[in-house]
């Protein structure tokens, strides 16, 4: 296809964004759906210490989340503003070496989780009590590595394919099969957390090969043997692209273990005690998932209009989607506020039972920690829109700010002053200093898009 017949450059932009983003959301929910799932079903056979634990593997999970990020939506991004320039020859190096990198690291992080999974859970936050049961899940998670990362980052290059219902169908039929192993195996055959750590992995292969077949038949680039080699240059362009939402997931990571840490510290000095906060945390973090989901699903689906239009000098484009992006994102945000706000208890219940200290903290980290959701679409679709631009090093500054710079100094000194309590008022401050980070950025970018406008229009 050439460049001047793709209807990134051509088609309504608000169509563009429908067309992209419903798929891409569903794809994000069904990915959290995952974890999830064995969270409802771990919770009311196990109990707080089986949520503790999969609470410390996850950090595992998003590090695998990064690697996807890394090399899919860098290859995605590098591949869709080369085909915006009208190269199709070099897009497709970026794909093939997308592709390979996703195997690689794959693989790697899966031998390297079994050599030092012990020491990794007991770093994460591990209590004695919580260790047993995070081994017996993460042991068996971690075959499922490289399946994860193949399938999460596979989605982003077919969805710069122009098949963002593929990437749903993928992360669907995965969803689907976790859904139906984990009672099963949890109940059926009383496996425990062997049994939901199973039914994730079964999942996660089958979204994998549906992954590679369709990678195997890409529609606008032909990809061949010699893409796959990995050159120096196209993997270090897509390493730059994906940065920022790598490391945004790196981030989440390095905060989940100082929020682990910091809650089980400050916790046993508490009416709470150990495992309470830990296991209210796991929870929560993966209900606000679900709300993360679908706004990282929406920013996503701005990269590929926002990449090619870019690269095609198309900057009206390009502002209009971002803005469009930005409405929508503010309309989730606001539900997902009132949700948080309103009914933290039914929430909390939906993953078992528990005493009244329990549901007191549970409903406390709602309502404070996540108090500023209503800000919470700022950053990552911002983030996102640097990154489709060809502006990494903006995109990975945005992508530290909440996490790095402010959320983690705060979960490490606030509670010097206001104990546990100082770990919930972390959250808020974060939130909204960095919602204003990123208008100022935002800001300063389309002025400078409307100049480039203005003097390609002489």
């Amino acid at each position: 296809m050439q460049a001047v017949q793709n209807p990134l450059k051509t088609e309504k932009v608000s169509k563009l964004l429908r067309t992209f983003a419903i798929p891409s959301i569903i794809a994000m929910l069904v990915s959290a759906l995952y974890n999830i799932v064995d969270q409802v079903f771990i919770g009311w056979s196990i109990g707080a210490l089986g949520n503790a634990a999969t609470n410390v593997a996850f950090p595992l999970t998003t590090i695998c989340i990064a690697i996807a990020l890394m090399f899919g939506i860098g290859g995605a991004s590098a591949f869709n503003l080369t085909m915006g320039e009208g190269d199709a020859k070099r897009a497709a190096f970026y794909v093939g070496n997308a592709i390979s990198m996703l195997v690689i690291c794959g693989v790697v992080l899966c031998i390297v989780a079994h050599l030092f999974l012990t020491p990794m859970l007991r770093f994460f936050g591990s209590t004695q009590d919580i260790l047993g049961y995070a081994r017996t899940y993460t042991a068996i998670t971690a075959f499922g590595f490289p399946f994860l990362i193949l399938a999460t980052g596979g989605g982003h290059l077919i969805r710069a394919d122009g098949s963002p219902r593929f990437t749903m169908t993928c992360n669907l039929v995965g969803a689907i099969i976790n859904l139906i192993l984990d009672p099963i195996f949890i109940f059926g055959f009383h496996w425990g957390m062997a049994g939901a750590a199973l039914a994730t992995i079964i999942g996660q292969i089958v979204s994998a090969a549906l992954a590679v077949r369709y990678l195997m038949h890409y529609k606008t680039v032909a990809i061949t043997r010699q893409h796959l080699h990995p050159r120096k240059d196209c993997v270090c362009r897509i390493a730059a692209l994906g940065a920022a939402q790598s490391f945004n997931q790196i981030a989440m990571t390095v905060v989940q273990i100082a929020l682990n840490k910091s809650l089980t510290h400050y916790g046993a000095m508490s009416i709470y005690g150990e495992e309470i906060p830990l296991a209210c945390a796991g929870i929560i973090t993966k209900v606000n998932q679900i709300f993360f989901s679908v706004i990282i699903g929406l920013s996503q689906s701005v990269q590929p209009i926002a990449s090619f239009n870019y690269g095609a000098q198309q900057y009206a484009r390009v502002r209009k989607v971002y803005h469009l992006a930005i409405r929508c994102g503010f309309v989730i945000s606001i539900t997902s506020f009132v949700v948080f706000q309103l009914f933290p208890r039914q929430i909390t219940s939906l993953f078992g039972s528990g005493d009244a200290l329990y549901f007191e903290f549970a409903i406390s980290y709602f309502r404070v920690f996540f108090f500023c959701t209503f800000l919470n679409c700022l950053q990552p679709i911002s983030s996102t829109f640097f990154t489709a631009i060809g502006q990494p090093v903006k995109g990975l500054f945005l992508s530290m700010t909440r996490q790095i710079l402010f959320l983690l100094p705060l979960i490490l000194i606030l509670p010097l002053f206001f104990g546990i309590d100082g770990i919930l008022y972390s959250g808020p401050i974060a939130d909204g200093v960095a919602a204003v980070v990123s208008v100022f950025m935002i800001r300063q970018e389309m002025q400078h898009m409307r100049q480039l406008e203005l003097h390609a229009s002489f």
